[in-house]
């Protein structure tokens, strides 16, 4: 038989609460707060309350473990008084500090001391059970872990194996992170932790001249001529000549190690890399001057059109959505084939300011980043070429009869169709600034398609090296995209005509030319009107 001694004991009182018969049972380890906790419940009265009890006789009972024990038929009368609303705090923590003074003396008593020792053995031996168990869990958890990472490498070994050729991916993305986090883009994620790899100290300070502060804001400013850290600089007095650092409040050290933090998140593809961002950017930037936009826009407006064209392309992988969705990439299927990149260059740009020391937006208040966050993500959404027709075909329909810049639909509508503008503005530029982008462009294509050929994916003919030229891949998208698109936004603003319409048509006569001189049958070799002469 088992030591009767080593069952804890429980006690059972009875009580009359308002007529109603009720029972509480405790074990003798309870201390005066818990009987009192336990009989303010029962009695529906909250636990700060004063707690009377009366016996039969009407004699005061103590509230504690050694309470004597009564009957069912002789249950301890309960009186109970609410705190009033006009008690201190003070008096309610006296009350409070004073109960938990009766239970430390409870526990010192004479017999108190033998129930501190046998609590502290029970405490000890759970304590000791629990961190038994915590260690087993742990090293079950750890061993899945491995088994996990086990497991996916060998569907690597066993994919790399079946593909069988160069993943540049892979390559790419080596060279994107450090050798501690590399990763298969592959299975591209917006997971990843995000935190800057260099601070400000290395970022240089640069006195920007007169002459290339007006020079920033034409549309013919020429993007090669920068190094990266001077594009730094150049987006951050952007930001500051806009105002929007003081309408922001953004910390000015802040605003540097968050462009920071945006140029290593942009990787060193031919056409999607930080240069791109910093071409986009800088074009916005040009056109809120020369449209004037401050007159119909708020600063917080500009500041959501200048962030998202920052953070449009974050982490591009240099594989468009095409590819994304027929290669059924980790992208495609987290975001069910829709907008997968726009999508994961969102969730990498709110990654990089979920960072205190990258977040411009620190100091505004909730409703306000709200609105921001909305802003930016409705923009970078709509950089998604899927949805051109959808978007311009709202946009002419806002024209109409007239537009209204106060109507919220009708303004981001509008900030969608600048954003578009900036993202694919290249030929508006002259054409030693803007031809270099045709070549980039084209590279990064024939990468994709190269690799599609290799992986038995789908082949855009636009993108075949073997079928597509440098006239061919510009002229329809000048004549069918880009200037009806900068014709429609003209109406708007007339400027907009002269300084990158007439551009546009510039460059697609050049064009024409380029493929009408392809076309033409090479003249003769000297060799063979020498041989056609000896012949006669």
């Amino acid at each position: 038989m088992g030591n009767a001694s080593s069952i804890e004991p429980t006690k059972t009182i009875f009580l009359d609460i308002d007529g109603k018969k009720e029972k509480i049972m405790f074990s003798r380890h309870c201390g005066s707060r818990d009987i009192h906790d336990l009989i303010a419940h029962a009695a529906g009265v909250s636990r700060y309350a004063e707690i009377s009890l009366k016996d039969s006789a009407g004699a005061f009972v103590s509230l504690n473990p050694t309470m004597p024990i009564n009957t069912q038929s002789s249950p301890y009368k309960v009186t109970s008084k609410e705190p009033s609303p006009t008690t201190g705090d003070g008096e309610v923590f006296t009350q409070v500090l004073s109960q938990v003074a009766s239970q430390f003396n409870n526990h010192f008593s004479k017999e108190g001391v033998f129930k501190v020792e046998e609590m502290k053995t029970d405490i000890a031996t759970r304590l000791s059970a629990l961190e038994r168990k915590m260690e087993l869990e742990g090293l079950k958890a750890v061993e899945i872990e491995k088994c996990k990472r086990d497991i996916s490498d060998i569907k690597d070994q066993i994919w790399n194996a079946q593909k069988k050729f160069v993943d540049f991916n892979r390559l790419s993305n080596e060279t994107h992170t450090d050798s501690s986090e590399t990763q298969n883009v592959s299975s591209l994620s917006d997971e990843r932790k995000i935190s800057l790899k260099r601070d400000v100290p290395s970022y240089p300070k640069y006195t920007l001249s007169q002459e290339t502060i007006e020079y920033l804001k034409q549309p013919t400013f020429d993007i090669w001529h920068w190094e990266p850290n001077e594009m730094l600089s150049l987006l951050e007095h952007m930001f500051h000549e806009l105002g929007l650092v003081a309408e922001f409040n953004i910390n000015p050290i802040t605003l540097k190690r968050f462009f920071l933090c945006v140029q290593e998140n942009y990787r060193n593809n031919p056409f999607h890399n930080f240069r791109h961002c910093f071409c986009v950017t800088q074009m916005m930037y040009g056109m809120i001057h020369l449209c004037h936009l401050w007159e119909v826009m708020t600063r917080e407006d500009l500041g959501i059109l200048m962030t998202a064209c920052v953070c449009h392309d974050l982490d591009h992988p240099g594989y468009n959505n095409t590819y994304q969705i027929n290669a059924r990439t980790e992208l495609a299927i987290r975001y069910n084939d829709i907008s997968p990149l726009e999508n994961h260059h969102c969730a990498v740009a709110f990654k990089i300011l979920s960072n205190p020391e990258c977040n411009i937006f620190a100091n505004v208040d909730k409703d306000t980043f709200k609105r921001i966050r909305a802003g930016i993500t409705m923009l970078i959404l709509a950089t998604d070429m899927a949805r051109h027709g959808e978007i311009m075909d709202n946009f002419k329909m806002k024209l109409e009869p007239e537009f209204d810049y106060k109507n919220k639909d009708s303004l981001d509508t509008l900030k969608m169709v600048l954003i578009k503008c900036c993202d694919i503005s290249n030929e508006v530029r002259p054409m030693e600034v803007s031809e270099p982008w045709v070549d980039c462009l084209l590279e990064e294509y024939f990468n994709q398609s190269d690799r599609e050929k290799m992986e038995g994916l789908p082949v855009a003919p636009f993108m075949d090296r073997d079928k597509v030229t440098k006239p061919t891949a510009q002229i329809g998208f000048i004549k069918f995209v880009l200037i009806p698109m900068f014709e429609t936004v003209a109406k708007l603003f007339p400027v907009i005509d002269s300084t990158m319409v007439e551009p546009l048509r510039i460059a697609r006569d050049r064009y024409e030319d380029m493929k009408e001189k392809n076309s033409m049958p090479p003249p003769p070799s000297q060799s063979n009107k020498k041989k056609t002469v000896t012949e006669k």
